[in-house]
């Protein structure tokens, strides 16, 4: 089947109406949906007109068997167009201008249609797409509140981990620096250490006053301190209010008017004194106050157990010496002394030393040592020396004197040990009677240098709750021998044992000159200087020299 061809010559206005209207009609007829004849339509109006504009031109239809319609305008400006037909187009048909304008309203009536639809489709897309816009504004600001929420739980965890961090710093400091105060109990060496521990990290500046100092009276202190003092609470001073938890506000200080004070009591029960801080910054912070509040009460515990120390030292050493009399003069014999407390704790203890004549003219010598520490220690040592010497009055040898000292020590002070020397010297004879419980051996020197260690078992300590009956032994002393009677604070340290000691003390003895020898008290400082050269003892030392002489 070959292709149907038909030319219009297009002339006048009429003419292209005609066209116009029999190619609607056979658009029509063809199946044509009326949107797409509109639009063709209306694009072929256009073409008319500008090929009238121009003089006219000829309009081919084509219809191929393929359902396919060909237009072509010719003219100046050529123009083709093939639409694709539903159904085989029939041939070209007359149309009236009349009837082929209503076809016009009934197609523009059909595109109004359609575009009714379109818009009332789009509207519906609008709505849509309004719907979902609110709804991812609506989770776009879920989302930023998420990251907000997020945020701050973010900015409170760090927040609470540097505030906990904090606190572990305070704390930390609070019991170091509270073990370094209370490690000490002398109440110079802690007012000392006060501004060691706080300067500069917690304070620009550091005073500690003393309420029973009277070097400084309270009217060259700040008004916030003697307020502290008087009132036993903390007080702030500075040009603002601090807002401090515990802590009272006050004006700021006279003495310090641009940077605030913290006066703090020092103590618990009493206030012992008053620690004032100038702020290291600014201001103070609330936490490190707190922190500062705690310590200051702890240093003044410190401070009022020193004082409490020093009191018991004092009435301990007090009674320690007066217990500690001046040797006798006695012909036959000379004697030199030497008491040194211990370097390290309550530095009184139960050492003690004595010598004094007995009723038939023979002298005793006595050496003891009482177990532990303090006022009570130096309180039995001086009831075991007035028991000793009454027990001696009554003519009783060493070994005797000793069995009722055991005797008295178990009935009166149970659990209470003591160690105890005693030798005997008769003038006009060269031997000497000894006896000795639990005490380290005494050390005997004879005129030509000969060193011994009087090392026969000694009886068991004083106190023990065992009944016991002490022995004597007999040692020649003769002129110029000179005896040894100590206690274990002078040849026991830790780093040995108290055999190392006694060999040092024997050699010691025996490498004494003729110069040292010729005054026993430079003979006693003689034997002391080597065996303290490590200055340091962690108990008393007692050293009882007798030297006999021929007269």
């Amino acid at each position: 089947m070959t292709a149907a061809r038909d030319t219009w010559t297009i002339a006048s206005a009429a003419d292209a109406a005609r066209a116009r209207a029999r190619l609607a009609r056979l658009l029509a007829d063809a199946g044509v949906p009326a949107l797409d004849r509109a639009r063709f339509l209306s694009a072929l109006g256009v073409r008319l007109r500008r090929a009238l504009d121009a003089g006219g031109a000829e309009l081919a239809v084509t219809a191929g068997p393929d359902g396919r319609l060909g237009i072509a305008l010719g003219g100046p400006e050529p123009w083709r167009h093939t639409l694709v037909c539903p159904g085989p187009p029939p041939g070209p048909r007359e149309a009236p201008l009349a009837e082929a304008l209503l076809s016009a309203d009934e197609d523009t009536a059909a595109v109004l249609t359609s575009l009714s639809e379109t818009e009332e489709l789009l509207r519906l897309h609008r709505e849509e797409l309004h719907q979902t816009n609110q709804g991812v504004l609506a989770l776009h600001a879920e989302l930023e509140a998420a990251a907000l929420a997020q945020r701050d739980l973010l900015d409170a965890e760090r927040a609470a981990r540097a505030e906990a961090e904090n606190a572990r710093r305070l704390l930390t400091f609070l019991a170091n620096a509270s073990a370094v105060l209370h490690a000490s109990l002398d109440h110079e060496d802690i007012l000392r250490r006060l501004p060691e521990l706080l300067v500069p990290e917690y304070a620009r500046h550091v005073d500690v006053w003393l309420v029973d100092d009277e070097r400084t009276p309270p009217g060259d202190r700040a008004a916030a301190t003697v307020t502290a003092a008087r009132t036993g609470r903390p007080q702030h001073a500075g040009p603002r209010p601090g807002g401090l938890p515990g802590v009272d506000d006050l004006p700021a200080s006279a003495l310090s008017p641009d940077r605030p004070l913290l006066c703090l009591p020092l103590g618990a029960r009493s206030v012992q004194g008053v620690l004032t801080l100038a702020a290291p910054g600014e201001r103070f912070d609330p936490d490190t106050t707190v922190m500062l509040v705690e310590l200051a009460r702890r240093a003044g515990i410190a401070l009022e157990n020193a004082r409490q120390y020093e009191q018991h030292r004092d009435v301990a050493e007090a009674l320690q010496r007066a217990q500690l009399t001046k040797l006798p003069t006695v012909p036959g014999l000379d004697l030199a002394a030497r008491y040194l407390p211990a370097t390290h704790g309550l530095n009184i203890g139960g050492d003690w030393y004595d010598a004094f004549s007995q009723p038939d003219g023979s002298v005793l010598a006595v050496i003891g040592d009482v177990t532990g520490h303090g006022l009570r220690a130096a309180v039995i040592m001086g009831q075991l020396r007035t028991a000793l010497r009454a027990y001696a009055v009554e003519g009783n040898g060493p070994a005797r004197i000793l069995t009722l000292l055991h005797r008295m020590l178990r009935h009166q002070q149970p659990e209470l040990y003591a160690t105890c020397a005693i030798a005997r010297f008769t003038p006009g004879e060269p031997e000497v009677v000894w006896a000795a419980a639990g005490h380290p051996p005494a050390v005997a020197r004879g005129p030509r240098g000969q060193v011994r260690v009087l090392d026969a078992k000694p009886g068991i300590m004083l106190g023990v709750p065992l009944p016991y009956e002490y022995e004597e032994h007999t040692v020649e002393l003769p002129a110029g021998s000179v005896l040894a009677l100590y206690t274990d604070g002078l040849v026991e340290r830790r780093a040995a044992g108290i055999d190392v000691g006694i060999d040092r003390l024997a050699r010691a003895m025996q490498v004494l000159g003729a110069a040292e020898l010729a005054e026993l008290d430079t003979a006693a400082d003689a034997l002391l200087k080597p065996m303290l050269h490590d200055s340091e003892h962690d108990d008393d030392i007692c050293l009882l020299l007798c030297r006999t002489t021929s007269g």
